[in-house]
């Protein structure tokens, strides 16, 4: 068993590429077996209405659900497929850079034994988040460094910068271990030489994320500043809070021994940083996104998936200490397959509080079921979170669905000559296209005056709405507008146990004056 853990002998290391094969097993059944969650609805519409940027994040997450749907189908197997292929692939990738960094084949199977049994990448790696092309593409630039530090040859800094630019087009947070891979370059006596090849590097990085900078300038910069909108903030009475939660969320995400020994690791790099260019870069990598993590927490809540992004660094920083990793990747490889055969197999009768897979993946066709045997007239259903909304118009095809989150706005119309559907005649509902130098357009105000009865008219298809309501949640709209809830409450529902109510709320869209501003969405 130890010797197995070292991958000394050919047998280990084909014992380890077995293990990899059967997590990438058990990670497509995942994907083929859990129902869809709303926020990989979200990004299946964008998947549907490809664009150079969204809102929330750069355009990768919708290419890749857009390619698995269309080899797949428009179902979470489709949508996923690519998250466990790529974590395979990103798994080679990192084996190769350890060979390449520290000179032995030992420490790349380590690195990404380790980064395979934590729960982020175990679990991550089954859904369709933006977090899933990152870590692949982070791979990537690790491999691409390898190669440099082990040929010496600088045409790999194009490698590098390419590898960057496809991370960034996955999610924003690539740019921190790209800062921290310029520093180490400016502060690297022998990379300095090979300036020509960075900046050639930098320049082709800089084409291939020109769409996305092109998306946010024509949008007002709205992308990036919703991201990065908070990046200053100061909350001294919760910073304490925040970095507890901070560091809380690594131990549950990481698993409590691999957070120590991703650590130990960093601490290591830093130690080893003038004796060793791997160790240097390493440290670099992983210390400028922490820090910024760090400086985020003192005035706001850093989300527990952004530090995903020095995973991959981490790992190759905790293989080359040499610690023992065995007992750290079996408690690992023990939590992520219990979550992931739960989820496959729902061994345990659990309820939604414990089964966080079907938290947030259970009940939305029942839920469904539910509002049109209550609403047997499918009417239009509306709602305002983006996230339920999404989920809505995966399940109810064949009903609209409508938004009044301003977030809608930025999804333009389908690109490659598909037209979204059933939107020209959305005459109070017109359809997100930005306008470019200009900011996206809202929904014009209803006149005084100007009939807006939704329920006998545009967008609706000649249907009432019906708006989705949270219970408890109080409806973002003019009193004027809101019916008598009907009767009861519906559900989405875990093993016949309710998880989350809604209320039904019937909509009589009324007359709203000239200065009342407020924006309703239909999905496409």
């Amino acid at each position: 068993m130890m010797r197995f853990w070292r991958f000394e002998t050919r047998q280990a290391r084909i014992g380890a590429w077995a293990l990899l094969f059967v997590l990438t097993g058990l990670r497509l059944g995942l994907a083929a077996r859990v129902g869809v969650t709303p926020d990989e609805a979200y990004y299946r519409l964008w998947a549907l209405h490809l664009q150079s940027g969204y809102l929330d994040h750069p355009p990768m997450i919708a290419l890749w659900i857009r390619l698995g749907t269309t080899l797949f189908g428009d179902g979470g197997f489709g949508i996923r497929v690519l998250g466990p292929v790529s974590a395979l692939a990103g798994s080679a990738f990192l084996i190769q850079a350890g060979r390449d960094l520290f000179g032995t084949q030992e420490a790349g199977y380590r690195a990404a034994l380790l980064l395979n049994a934590t729960l982020m990448l175990g679990l991550g790696a089954a859904t369709a988040t933006p977090d899933t092309p990152l870590v692949f593409f982070l791979a990537l630039v690790l491999a691409a460094c390898g190669r440099l530090l082990a040929t010496g040859n600088p045409v790999w800094w194009l490698g590098i910068g390419a590898g960057f630019a496809l991370a960034f087009d996955s999610k924003y947070t690539a740019v921190l271990p790209a800062a921290g891979c310029g520093l180490w370059f400016l502060t690297s006596r022998v990379q300095r030489r090979s300036w020509p090849f960075v900046l050639s590097g930098a320049v082709l990085g800089a084409a291939m994320i020109s769409p996305v900078l092109w998306w946010n300038a024509t949008h007002h910069w709205a992308s990036f500043l919703k991201q990065g909108g908070r990046a200053g903030d100061w909350n001294p009475l919760r910073a304490l809070n925040f970095l507890l939660e901070l560091v809380g969320g690594q131990i549950g995400l990481a698993t409590p021994l691999i957070f120590a020994l991703f650590c130990l690791g960093v601490v290591w790099c830093v130690r080893h940083r003038r004796s060793s260019q791997a160790a240097s870069l390493l440290a670099w990598m992983s210390l400028v996104p922490a820090l910024v993590f760090v400086q985020h927490a003192l005035g706001a809540r850093v989300q527990a998936n952004w530090p995903v992004v020095i995973y991959p660094v981490m790992a190759l920083g905790a293989a080359a200490t040499g610690y023992r990793i065995g007992t750290a990747c079996c408690l690992g490889l023990f939590m992520t397959s219990l979550v992931t055969l739960q989820g496959i197999f729902a061994l345990l009768p659990l309820s939604a509080h414990f089964d966080v897979i079907a938290r947030q993946s259970a009940g939305w066709d029942g839920l469904i079921g539910e509002i049109r045997q209550a609403a047997p007239d499918r009417p239009a259903l509306v709602a305002g979170d983006y996230a339920l909304a999404s989920i809505l118009r995966y399940h109810a095809k064949d009903q609209p669905v409508l938004s009044y989150d301003s977030r809608w706005r930025y999804l333009d119309g389908a690109t490659g000559g598909k037209a979204p559907e059933d939107r020209s005649d959305l005459s109070v509902l017109p359809s997100r296209r930005a306008v470019s130098g200009r900011a996206p357009e809202r929904m014009p105000d209803i006149p005084s005056g100007m009939s807006s009865d939704l329920p006998s008219g545009a967008g609706t298809g000649g249907r009432s709405m019906l708006l989705v309501l949270r219970e408890g949640e109080r409806a973002d709209l003019p009193a004027l507008w809101l019916k008598p809830a009907l009767p009861g409450h519906v559900c989405r529902r875990l093993r016949g146990m309710p998880v989350v109510c809604y209320r039904l709320v019937p909509l009589a869209v009324m007359p709203l004056k000239p200065t009342h501003r407020l924006g309703l969405y239909r999905l496409p």
